[in-house]
């Protein structure tokens, strides 16, 4: 079984036609885990739904807090993706178990055309079968440890950190 938590970001925004901004009304994941056919037991559990940039250090205890306390040992974390490395170095610094944890986003909210919201799903929960233990991000087709990457902002894309 894999633990399914979410906490908001692009890949749950939707349009709102009355004044043409993003918000959040429900999360996207249970579309996308039947549109995507995938066949693993989850559970899904919404902590929040928040855009990355609003999150603060208790939001990201929320999130730890979760990680720990769940009784699965694979784990899926829905994110924003400005701050989602923030939130997996907060994560891996409380986490010191058996624990695989992979965090996800999208560049492009789940309900517009193109968005990369189910195949980043899709990754992750592949990842998160295959990884040892530990604290991931699964974005752009790669898979990167915490502590070798960050968003880079000028191509939208997340990068491996030079060493």
């Amino acid at each position: 079984m894999i633990r399914v938590l979410i906490t908001g970001g692009t890949i749950d925004k939707q349009y709102n036609p009355l004044n043409g901004e993003l918000i959040f009304s429900q999360t996207n994941v249970v579309e996308m885990l039947q549109q995507s056919r995938q066949t693993v037991k989850t559970t899904l559990d919404v902590l929040m739904l928040k855009d990355s940039l609003e999150m603060n250090d208790d939001d990201r205890s929320v999130i730890t807090q979760a990680c720990i306390h769940a009784s699965e040992s694979q784990i899926i974390i829905t994110h924003g993706t400005d701050t989602m490395v923030e939130s997996a170095k907060a994560i891996a610094a409380e986490i010191h178990s058996d624990k695989t944890i992979v965090l996800l986003g999208a560049m492009v909210p789940y309900q517009f055309k193109n968005s990369d919201a189910l195949f980043n799903l899709g990754s992750a929960l592949t990842a998160v079968q295959i990884l040892s233990p530990g604290v991931y991000i699964a974005m752009n087709s790669q898979v990167f440890d915490y502590r070798e990457v960050a968003k880079n902002r000028s191509i939208g894309e997340f990068v491996h950190l030079k060493s």
